[in-house]
């Protein structure tokens, strides 16, 4: 049977200010044609379906839409859905009971029974093909929040807690872990496991779905919430024994294998930050062979919108950079492609921004982040602690431009600063007379 592995798609993602509703659109329906065009058995989305916990209503629009659609087009698709850490577990499994008439499994919080175990029941998922035969069990473990694995929940020693029955580098029930989070985490992994080896029959598969860090995987440059502070949340590939054939796991936005070819992210459909250009971004087919994995298949997502990043170089390579910059003027608005510009100043340039656009005139393009970057001082000891009250905005703002400039600002700039600083005066005393003319 072919499963298609995907994650992280952050529906209702706001870049820099700009929706991205048109993106998410296209990647879905590429995905959508892509399940028919390969006669997927399954679709597996390893969480951060939505980019935040309480997500627009055409975000959610954006998901149904999809799900029905493929339903439609797939009517004997399994789709399996987890809530990532940037998701509402109790959003996501809101529909689930309508869901589950179109084939489709939502799992947004782990639950506990009477006696402290794992209730690993709800989190198996069983993948059928064409014939409706079961051929395979999903582990669909959503994102672990500490509150949920730890304290009360970490004090119930789990069915494997046996001396010897723990994968290398797992923590016992014998043996203190590091992190009370990370063990709590390893507890509900080896439960789930535990009980999917013990419901499944012969020839049939077990794949896990996870939304977690493990150890080694590669971490993107700036687009990445740490799901714990510190990065103590990572967890270790050991969890996962040979017995499961295949571990799709959702939460890094590069595209990458952690140690074999049989645990994989599959990374971001879309890139979510500048730093993400340069990724393939994918989803991954899966296929499966009675219990065995028979191999993988990386598939690269087309781009809808392009994105392009300038520099970092001074002002005047840049420049010449963004006269180069082929564009298309037949692109409507919401399909022009995106823009960063890092420029490398020696000195301050305050018409940076309208010569960057002069540049941009007439094309096609959208600047959505203008990055200056600034000489580092020959000092870097912290500034002397100051009276704000006392000193004032425009001595405050003197002493902030010499320690960035290491120069005083000119006569022009004190100019400037003293306009814009009487408009917000002016503003805000025209929004108290208001308020006083209509209380």
């Amino acid at each position: 049977m072919q499963l298609i592995h995907t994650a992280d798609w952050h529906l209702g993602q706001t870049f820099h200010g700009q929706e991205r509703h048109a993106e998410h659109r296209a990647f879905l329906t590429w995905l959508l044609d892509t399940l028919v065009a390969r006669r997927a058995d399954a679709l597996l989305v390893a969480g951060d379906i939505f980019d935040v916990v309480n997500p627009s209503l055409r975000a959610q629009e954006l998901l149904y839409d999809f799900i029905v659609s493929a339903h439609e087009r797939l009517p004997r698709l399994d789709i399996v859905l987890i809530a990532g850490n940037h998701d509402s577990g109790n959003r996501i499994e809101l529909p689930a009971p309508l869901m589950r008439r179109l084939r489709t499994h939502a799992l947004g919080r782990v639950s506990w029974l009477d006696d402290g175990r794992l209730d690993a029941e709800r989190l198996l998922v069983p993948l059928t093909d064409e014939a409706g035969e079961t051929r395979a069990w999903c582990l669909a473990l959503p994102f672990l929040r500490p509150a949920e694995v730890t304290g009360a929940a970490l004090a119930h020693h789990d069915a494997e807690g046996e001396p010897g029955d723990t994968a290398p580098g797992v923590p016992t029930a014998n043996e203190p872990a590091a992190n009370d989070y990370v063990a709590g985490i390893t507890r509900v992994h080896r439960q789930l496991i535990a009980a999917a080896e013990a419901r499944r029959e012969p020839g049939q598969a077990l794949v896990a779905m996870s939304h977690a860090h493990l150890h080694g995987a590669a971490v993107s440059e700036a687009s990445e919430r740490p799901i714990v502070i510190g990065g103590e949340e990572s967890i270790s590939a050991a969890l996962f024994p040979p017995t499961i054939a295949y571990v799709a796991l959702g939460h890094l936005h590069r595209a990458q294998q952690v140690g074999e070819p049989r645990i994989r992210y599959s990374g971001s459909p879309l890139p979510l930050d500048f730093s993400e250009v340069a990724y393939p971004h994918q989803v991954v087919a899966v296929t499966l062979d009675g219990e065995a994995l028979a191999g993988t298949e990386a598939i690269p997502v087309p781009r809808p919108v392009a994105m392009h990043r300038i520099g970092p170089a001074p002002l005047e390579a840049v420049l010449a950079a963004l006269e180069a910059l082929e564009d298309d003027p037949t692109l409507d608005r919401e399909r022009q492609p995106w823009l960063e510009v890092r420029v490398e100043l020696d000195a301050p340039i305050p018409d940076l921004r309208a010569r960057v656009e002069a540049a941009l005139k007439d094309k096609a393009l959208r600047l959505l982040r203008l990055e200056r970057r600034l000489p580092k001082g020959e000092d870097d000891a912290p500034p002397a602690r100051v009276d704000l009250e006392t000193l004032g905005p425009r001595k405050l703002f003197e002493r902030t431009w010499e320690e960035r400039w290491k120069e005083p600002p000119g006569d022009d700039v004190l100019a400037d600063f003293d306009r814009l600083r009487q408009e917000v005066l002016d503003a805000d005393d025209s929004e108290t007379s208001a308020r006083e003319a209509y209380p």
